[in-house]
């Protein structure tokens, strides 16, 4: 096989045209420990965009209700009966204290009328106290069922998103933690609020016939007043959700610090460095610009809303000393002054209460439209009407002058990439860091589509497949693997889930796929065996239970999940090894070699002697195949091969020298 180049000079200086996918951190992978984004996004502007434009619209409010209503149907009934009872309570209890003073003022040796009227009375001070007890609990209720089957469609949303683009987005990984909070809050928040305003409606109209009776002009001012209010809260409201939007980053940032303080995985650095000041600094810095934003609203709220508190005193004042002057000229009887007086409250407090709930029901649904956008968002990845099944693989899988990069700001990652991974053999890629290895993996997987050129296999174009379909083909250690706060059991069942809801691989199997990992004795050797939980985060009947292995325990684990799926046909082994000793990796390598016998292999890895066996080395430089060819064929090329391998062979030889 000749060593030969994949684009030509042209098609390495002309940049294609096409959409550009989304920007991540970087273009190789970044470390799992990192401070979040800030920067905007160039992603789909309906998911995460930089200036968020929210809107409460009559569609968002149904799909609230529908959501609250298929969540707990029965209890939004009953919280609806409670809430027109507790509506009914203060304007009953106002009326009976009218008539009971009307009685001991002018029928006093009426025993039986004294009674009827007391007991009247204590059935509404009753009715008073126990029904917001009852009315809580159902609500309390409706929210736990409608934040579960809210978070349940949220996450399902988010499944959608087969690709990485949007969870390398800022504004988007903002969007959907407000999405979470929203989401479960909104719609029996809106329940809530829409029988609230119900309540506080019948309050009202009961206390303003009340007034009407009295004097109506002073009904008419009472209610009057509550127009800018009105107004003036829903515009808070607006500004309200529009700083939690701005406080995002901030709040992520601050949450980063936070847990970074408290990481085990950073502890041993930070006490090193001594940085922990550093970064307690930071965080507090991130609390402050927050708490700034806050201080600024809540000084506006208290400004609006003190000016609106004055306008009700004024007007309640000068009702009563009217009220107090007509019953002086015998106008008015005592029972007169208390409904009036019991009514100016009542009624602007139900008013109150009334234009709270508003604001509060209408700033739930701005937050709402976060929830919205990504439930209802298009993938990220083009779906095609009629999916192909991925054939089993027979032919091998070609990468066809593929240009990509992750945003118009990025350069790019992959020029004019051409090779074949030939079925049944193993494929290297080998090359500087950033060159596009990783990149490339990524591709393979259908995390991103290319923006020019195709990636077939077995001759189908990766975006004629579905994606989940193709990576139930595919098994995979990436650089960086996950450390599941789960058994051992579950971490390497969790390889053959394929999207089930429960883990259903044998215990037979899972041991298997430790054996050929290498990590059987290890874990047969803990506490529980393959049921030991591999963390301490969690408080359990047994604290001691919980286990952290090493990081080559964790490799050869991840090693175990990516060969437990028997049936795939390509197995991408991306730094299998680079967390384990000399010895442990001539082992997992030689495990390795029988476990891809027959099948096709695409590897990647730093250490060039661990990959100079496979059938193919595919050099890559400055995301363009340099070289390509077989160890020898690259040794006798004397190019960039030649080079990288002799700089890592010197460190092995005594005297530096190749």
């Amino acid at each position: 096989m000749n060593p030969t180049t994949s684009a030509d000079t042209a098609s390495a200086e002309t940049p294609p045209t096409g959409h550009a996918t989304p920007a991540p951190s970087s273009t190789e992978p970044t470390s799992a420990v990192g401070p979040p984004a800030v920067a905007g996004s160039t992603g789909d502007a309906s998911v995460g965009a930089a200036e968020v434009r929210m809107k409460a619209s009559p569609a968002a409010l149904g799909r609230a209700l529908g959501l609250a209503w298929q969540a707990g149907r029965w209890h939004i009934v009953a919280y609806a009966v409670l809430a027109l009872l507790e509506a009914a309570v203060p304007v009953t209890a106002a009326w009976l204290t009218k008539s009971a003073l009307d009685v001991v003022a002018h029928r006093a040796d009426d025993a039986s009328a004294l009674v009827a009227v007391g007991g009247a009375l204590a059935a509404a001070g009753v009715a008073a106290i126990a029904l917001p007890h009852v009315s809580r609990y159902v609500r309390q209720e409706l929210e736990r069922r409608t934040g579960r089957l809210a978070q349940d469609r949220l996450f399902a949303g988010v499944e959608r998103f087969t690709g990485l683009a949007r969870f390398e987005d800022p504004a988007f990984l903002d969007r959907i933690s407000l999405a979470h909070t929203s989401g479960g809050a909104t719609p029996s928040a809106v329940v809530a609020g829409t029988l609230a305003i119900c309540r506080a409606f019948v309050t009202v109209l009961g206390f303003l016939g009340a007034l009407l009776v009295v004097n109506p002009l002073l009904a008419g001012a009472v209610l009057v007043a509550a127009l800018p209010a009105l107004a003036a809260e829903l515009r808070l409201s607006r500004q309200r959700a529009s700083m939690m939007w701005r406080i995002g980053p901030m709040e992520r940032r601050q949450l980063f610090y936070r847990q970074l303080l408290t990481s085990v995985r950073a502890a041993k650095e930070l006490r090193l460095f001594g940085a922990g000041r550093y970064f307690r600094f930071r965080m507090n810095a991130e609390r402050a610009a927050a708490d700034s934003e806050r201080r600024h609203l809540d000084r506006r709220e208290l400004g609006v809303e003190g000016g609106l508190g004055l306008l009700s005193g004024v007007i309640a004042g000068a009702g009563l000393i009217w009220a107090l002057l007509a019953a002086r000229d015998g106008r008015l009887t005592a029972g007169d002054i208390a409904l009036l007086a019991t009514s100016i409250v009542g009624v602007q407090s139900a008013l109150a209460a009334l234009v709270n709930e508003v604001t509060m029901a209408h700033q739930q649904l701005l937050n709402f439209d976060h929830y919205l956008t990504v439930t209802s968002a298009e993938p990220d990845l083009r779906r095609p009407a009629r999916p192909v099944a991925p054939p089993a693989l027979r032919r091998g899988i070609e990468f066809r002058d593929v240009w990509f990069r992750y945003s118009p700001e990025h350069p790019w990652s992959l020029r004019g990439v051409s090779f074949t991974v030939p079925y049944g053999s193993a494929v290297a890629l080998v090359g500087r860091n950033g060159a596009g290895k990783s990149t490339i993996v990524k591709l393979l997987c259908r995390f991103y589509d290319p923006e020019r050129g195709t990636i077939l296999w077995d001759g189908v174009d990766l975006r004629d497949l579905d994606p989940g379909e193709l990576r139930a083909r595919i098994g995979a250690v990436f650089q960086d693997y996950m450390e599941y706060d789960l058994t051992a059991a579950e971490n390497i069942a969790i390889g053959d889930v394929a999207g089930r809801e429960r883990l259903t691989a044998s215990a037979a199997r899972i041991e298997a796929a430790a054996r050929k990992a290498g990590v059987h004795d290890a874990v047969s050797a803990l506490p529980r065996g393959y049921d030991t939980l591999l963390s301490r985060m969690f408080f359990g009947p047994d604290p001691e239970a919980g286990v952290v292995l090493s990081g080559g325990q964790w490799q050869r684990l991840a090693l175990a999940r990516a060969v437990l799926g028997d049936g795939r046909d390509l197995l991408i082994l991306d730094e299998p090894s680079s967390g384990l000793d000399a010895e442990a990796e001539a082992e997992i390598h030689n495990r390795l070699r029988e476990h891809r016998a027959e099948r096709t292999s695409l590897l990647i890895s730093h250490r060039l002697g661990a990959v100079r066996e496979a059938d193919v080395l595919v050099v890559l430089d400055g995301g363009q195949v340099a070289e390509r060819g077989s160890h020898d064929e690259l040794m006798r090329l004397d190019g960039l091969y030649r080079r990288l391998f002799t700089l890592q062979a010197q460190g092995y030889r005594p005297d530096g020298h190749p």
